[in-house]
């Protein structure tokens, strides 16, 4: 039985909006804990996920941390279907902004920022705070199916103000991207944690060879622009940011420090000694709040399937 949260989303998205936040917040925690309880969907792999991310765990404080994982993971979505009607005022309450220096300078220089993201937190919400108060954001999305999902999920970001870019196989992403980095200054999110592709690159995580996606690092060598890592993190709100953001929870966007290429470093060698450094900055940030990390497949190579698994090649 899988527990699949975008088809879930095309139901929800009519639904969740007219219900009070308690009840729909209540509602997406049950589903969390029933998953969790039962072992549907991604739960067993998130479990396995989280075990590399805390080893010294026992199986019932492993238990425990999934659990927390999937209420988050829950929690994000609940959060997601109600963006849209958001305030200015509920945004800016909601986000918290740490380490920003960099991406400002290079944005008020009118550069743009390349940002390597992993399924943190709430990357909508961030995207969303963006948007309004920071600069343009273009990102990509996945081509899920069926068609409705996929137009279903660009329709909800783009209402957010984000310019998608849908990916696609030929390489009209890529050069998409490229052309928005060279039409202005916009900041380019791209989630990139998890990639089967033969244009994945291999990395290091938590200890643990794993395979992520280069286009961070490809397009910001390409470009020529600042590549920085994102993490992003729930935190309690209370008093009168509480009552500001009308919610119970904020994030926490911390930027890391600009990642240059090595000096002197070919092409294929830089994209991977780059995307080493951010994948390495994404464990170290799991390791403490592993419960906002949001993998519910397969990332390592160690769990990934031997018949589907591709040798990873040269970056295109």
């Amino acid at each position: 039985m899988n527990l699949d949260p975008g088809r879930l989303l095309i139901v929800a998205a009519r639904v969740v909006p007219r219900l009070p936040a308690w009840m729909s917040g209540a509602i997406f925690r049950t589903v969390a804990d029933v998953a969790t309880t039962l072992g549907i969907g991604g739960t067993h792999q998130l479990r396995r996920n989280l075990a590399r991310a805390v080893p010294e765990a026992s199986e019932r404080e492993l238990r425990r941390l999934t659990r927390k994982g999937m209420r988050s993971y829950m929690r994000y979505y609940e959060e997601a279907l109600r963006l849209p009607a958001a305030s200015d005022v509920q945004l800016a309450a909601r986000v918290r902004i740490e380490g920003s220096e960099t991406v400002r300078t290079e944005l008020a220089a009118g550069r743009p920022v390349v940002v390597a993201v992993a399924h943190l937190g709430n990357w909508d919400l961030a995207g969303a705070w963006a948007t309004k108060f920071l600069a343009p954001v273009v990102t990509v999305a996945e081509h899920l199916q069926p068609e409705e999902l996929f137009q279903g999920f660009l329709a909800f970001r783009r209402s957010l103000g984000m310019t998608i870019i849908p990916l696609e196989k030929d390489g009209s992403t890529f050069r998409a991207l490229l052309r928005a980095c060279r039409s202005g200054a916009p900041i380019v999110p791209l989630l990139a944690d998890r990639d089967l592709s033969r244009t994945s690159v291999d990395v290091e995580l938590l200890g643990e060879r794993a395979r992520v996606a280069p286009g961070p690092a490809a397009l910001a060598l390409a470009t020529g622009n600042a590549l920085v890592t994102a993490t992003i993190r729930y935190e309690r709100l209370r008093g009168p940011r509480r009552q500001a953001a009308g919610s119970r929870w904020g994030v926490v966007v911390d930027f890391g420090e600009r990642i240059d290429p090595p000096v002197g470093a070919a092409r294929e060698e830089a994209i991977a000694a780059m995307t080493q450094r951010w994948v390495s900055e994404i464990g170290d940030f799991v390791r403490r709040y592993p419960e906002d990390w949001h993998m519910l497949q397969p990332v390592f190579v160690a769990d990934l399937d031997p018949a589907r698994l591709k040798p990873a090649g040269s970056v295109a």
